[in-house]
């Protein structure tokens, strides 16, 4: 696989270099984030600058099988390295060199991110907080969490037990006897309340993901849930960040969410409608094949019976929205510890191209049940208001590469992770020590 791809690099000494480069931690550090997605492969090669931000100089996509996934994992491990040695490519081709370090997303519904509160109570309350100490309550929270999510997953499966693995974490909040902190070192007190959110995903589907990379090639520097790299897309790493935000990432086979309060994830919830229950609907109800379905859906139809087929087309779309919506409805119900959810909306991800979709979060009433204090605000996610990456490509163009710009962000998060300034906040030192 890679010998194909490196044969498609136009200038092989200089992509055998910088390849070099790369291996050993020469002055350019380059990134590879692998969005694996229900209908595309994109692949974003990522230059490290010395400032530390990101800048994309390849951009590569292929269209994935209609087997190739299932709502979000892989189900064919073949076809879906054929598809993102395609993407590589193509990536590779534009950049001018071969990245080996890569990011990968994973999604689907059992693939469980939640925020999980754990009280300390101290037995010697004028004993100065250490970090030896607080790495000693981040266990317990994952361990916690840990133990809630294989739990939650047995419920869904029937009472089946499934191995899992942490695959994200960040700290959302500390307080100390009540008292909010965002560097809890030094500071004395008796209860100590650490908010942590933590993401876990089924190890079978990790272990697919393992594979694609080891066939690529690939070292796989992490495996990050999707919406969570959604969400460190728009934070960055500024402790100081007080967005709150609801980010909804439409797929082909999925809807991931991730509620953000005052810059910390609250949780990710994840659901199996995506863009291609959409297609799947109007397949059913019009009696054609999906080429032609997405053709109707996309509104690319060159058929003469299109406009015959139009008021069924919107109604088998509609059907899928009403269904679409009450997906959304149940993931936000779920987030009780806040008061209140975020009023904005930020959509990505192909899925939420469908005009529908943002007419009817626009048009309906579909937030009367929930605590919202007023009709929420919906808006794209643009490329220019991710944190810390620029495109000099020219191909990453709107919402749909924003899930693969996310997982860049977790990788230049992962790569930083134990180089500390005398500047960070301990939110931000354990958000690198915690990435995995």
């Amino acid at each position: 696989m890679l010998k194909d791809r490196l044969g498609k690099i136009k200038n092989a000494g200089q992509a055998v270099s910088a390849k070099a480069k790369n291996r050993v931690g020469g002055s350019d550090r380059y990134l590879v984030a692998l969005d694996v997605g229900t209908e595309f492969i994109k692949a974003l090669i990522g230059r490290v600058k010395a400032d530390g931000q990101i800048e994309i100089i390849g951009v590569g996509r292929a269209h994935q099988g209609l087997s190739d996934m299932q709502a979000g994992a892989v189900a064919d491990i073949g076809a879906v390295v054929q598809n993102c040695n395609q993407a590589l490519a193509e990536a590779e081709e534009q950049a001018g060199v071969s990245a080996r370090t890569a990011v990968v997303g994973i999604a689907g519904e059992l693939v469980k991110g939640t925020t999980s509160s754990v009280r300390c109570v101290r037995k010697d309350s004028e004993r100065e907080l250490d970090t030896a100490e607080m790495e000693q309550i981040i266990a317990l929270v994952q361990q916690r969490a840990e133990a809630r999510a294989r739990k939650n997953l047995a419920w869904e499966l029937g009472g089946k037990e499934i191995e899992v693995r942490l695959v994200n974490s960040a700290l959302v909040n500390i307080t100390i006897d009540g008292y909010n902190v965002t560097n809890p070192i030094g500071f004395k007190g008796r209860d100590v309340v650490v908010q942590l959110y933590t993401a876990f995903a089924p190890m079978i589907h990790i272990s697919a993901l393992e594979r694609v990379a080891g066939e690529l090639d690939l070292d796989l520097l992490a495996v990050a849930a999707e919406p969570f790299a959604v969400a460190r897309s728009v934070i960055g790493d500024n402790p100081n960040a007080t967005m709150s935000a609801i980010l909804m990432d439409v797929g082909g086979g999925t809807t991931d969410i991730a509620v953000i309060n005052e810059g910390g994830v609250q949780g990710t919830k994840m659901f199996g409608i995506g863009g291609r229950s959409f297609t799947h609907s109007i397949e059913r109800d019009l009696g054609v094949d999906y080429a032609v379905a997405e053709k109707l859906k996309l509104g690319l139809s060159g058929h003469s019976d299109s406009t015959k087929h139009q008021q069924a087309v919107r109604g088998a779309l509609e059907k899928t929205c009403d269904v679409w919506l009450s997906g959304v409805e149940l993931a936000l119900s779920e987030y009780t510890d806040l008061d209140h959810l975020p009023h904005k909306i930020l959509l990505c991800g192909g899925g939420a191209s469908l005009g529908e979709l943002t007419a009817v979060l626009n048009e309906t009433n579909w937030y009367g049940e929930l605590p919202f204090t007023r009709r929420p605000s919906v808006a794209f996610i643009t490329p220019e208001q991710v944190v810390g990456i620029r495109d000099s490509s020219g191909k990453v163009t709107d919402h749909t590469f924003i899930t693969a710009m996310g997982l860049l962000r977790v990788g230049l998060d992962t790569i930083d992770q134990g180089t500390t300034k005398l500047t960070d906040s301990l939110k931000n030192k354990f958000d690198r020590m915690l990435s995995v």
